[in-house]
């Protein structure tokens, strides 16, 4: 009989899909051709002590922006919600008339969400203490983090994208620069915001007639030196649109913001901008509390942001273990609290904390671990909040929008090439909360998202949805 079986696989694929799947999960990974020894599925009600559907749960995975669960969650419980970080404003001079004749230190102390707009109000409340007029430097302080500088390109390839820009203590909009283009006649109108001092702009992009769907996808930004090369076409459909590049180095953009801002609340500004340590002799003028971290962590895993989720993974070191944050602080701090929580994730391995990486591994069973452990968090309500709300926002907006499980379930979702994962929670049709985890590391991962909502569609209603196998 073996022998036959082996005959029969000379002329049939003898690749397993989907064994022991719902039907529809099943065929839709045939469809896509990815095989279950790629494949690590669990979903499981509350309150129970076994899952109802399990395969390759054991297996380890590249989570993508699914390892945000791990890293949300763990500052959530660690820090409370309500944390805060603090951004110092010192003085090295006196003030004299509305005239600070001395150096303004802006010292970083690792706030992930200091935006373009709580900038602003951070110098506003400069200008409310009286200073409209700085005779001096402006002293940028990254000491609170102690990292190596990095390449931007050195993921993908792709320096000017958002995602790669280097985490540091200062920080602001997570680096990006926003490059505002309409159309204007026959050609394309385009413009830095703040506008970038050294900075020109070459402008070759083509106005076409096309639509405006996937319109990022046709725009192509280099950066030589000090000139931004745009290439490629612009919809006009699209009228005005923003671009958001990580266009310099973090303290270079934190002067370019400053300069702009300043200038617009009516302050003056003689001297230059640096990075450098605060002087022994400077004075704490005011602290700027960042967000609640709660609102933080929505932000990250609601719209999958990488950069804010390093800065977590280096916050969460320097609370455990004291300043300077590094990296391996951060992850001395994740095992840490995990050791705590008597919660064993034998295969994870950790980079950033953000799944911006190619060495991050866990799998499907330690993910259902974490979320099924999380309700016994005081914190959990908000990281609950925090992911992502199936059909209705981040990156789950589009996914089964209109349908009836729109608004059921709740899932961090995690992407690379050759990586489609989801981990989180859906609401089933008798109101039980489950967990849900669905990873997916192959050639034709692109090609998963059917199968993926065909097991959501299965966990909210089985008996609709077929049984298991």
């Amino acid at each position: 009989m073996f022998r036959y079986f082996c005959i029969a696989c000379l002329f049939i694929p003898c690749v397993a899909f989907g064994a022991g799947l719902p039907a529809g999960v099943e065929a839709a990974l045939q469809e896509a051709a990815i095989p279950d020894s790629h494949v690590g599925v669990l979903v499981q009600a509350a309150g129970d002590a076994a899952p109802q559907l399990a395969l390759g749960e054991e297996r380890s995975f590249n989570p993508a922006s699914v390892m945000k669960v791990l890293t949300t969650l763990a500052a959530l419980d660690s820090l409370n919600p309500s944390f805060t970080w603090k951004t110092r404003v010192l003085i090295d001079g006196e003030i004299k008339s509305g005239v600070l004749k001395g150096a303004l230190i802006l010292q970083g102390g690792g706030d992930p969400a200091l935006s373009l707009e709580r900038f602003w109000l951070l110098l506003r409340e400069l200008r409310a203490r009286g200073i409209r007029e700085i005779r001096g430097d402006i002293l940028i302080d990254q000491r609170f983090y102690q990292i190596e500088a990095t390449d931007p390109g050195h993921f993908d390839q792709a320096p000017l994208k958002p995602y790669n820009a280097s985490p540091t203590a200062l920080i602001v909009s997570q680096n990006a620069v926003a490059l505002r283009l309409s159309p204007d006649g026959r050609k394309v109108r385009t413009q830095l915001d703040p506008p970038i001092a050294g900075i020109t702009i070459k402008d070759e992009l083509a106005l076409n007639g096309g639509t405006c769907n996937g319109w990022h996808d046709g725009v192509v930004p280099t950066l030589d030196k000090t000139t931004l090369l745009l290439q490629g076409h612009y919809p006009a459909a699209c009228a005005d649109q923003v671009l958001w590049l990580n266009l310099l180095a973090p303290s270079d953009t934190v002067g370019a913001v400053f300069s702009t801002l300043w200038q617009e609340l009516g302050g003056r500004h003689r001297g230059n901008v640096r990075i450098a340590a605060a002087p022994a002799s400077a004075r704490t003028l005011f602290e700027f509390d960042s967000l609640p971290l709660a609102l933080i962590a929505r932000d990250v895993n609601t719209y999958s942001n990488n950069v804010m989720a390093k800065m977590l993974f280096l916050n969460l070191g320097a609370a455990r273990y004291g300043a300077p944050a590094t990296w391996d602080k951060g992850e001395r701090a994740i095992r840490a609290w995990l050791a705590e929580k008597r919660l064993d994730l034998p295969e994870l391995v950790l980079e950033n904390g953000c799944g911006l990486s190619r060495i991050e591994r866990i799998s499907a069973a330690s993910l259902a671990k974490l979320l099924a452990w999380a309700p016994q968090s005081p914190a959990f309500y908000a990281f609950a909040a925090s992911l992502p709300v199936l059909g209705l926002n981040g990156t789950l907006k589009s996914r089964l929008n209109g349908s009836p499980q729109a608004g059921r379930a709740w899932l961090k979702t995690g992407s690379l090439n050759g990586v489609r994962n989801m981990a989180g929670y859906v609401l089933d049709q008798q109101g039980r909360r489950k967990v849900l985890v669905f990873l997916v590391n192959h050639a034709n991962a692109s090609a998963a998202g059917k199968a993926q909502e065909a097991l959501i569609d299965w966990a909210i209603d089985p008996a609709a949805n077929g049984k298991t196998p």
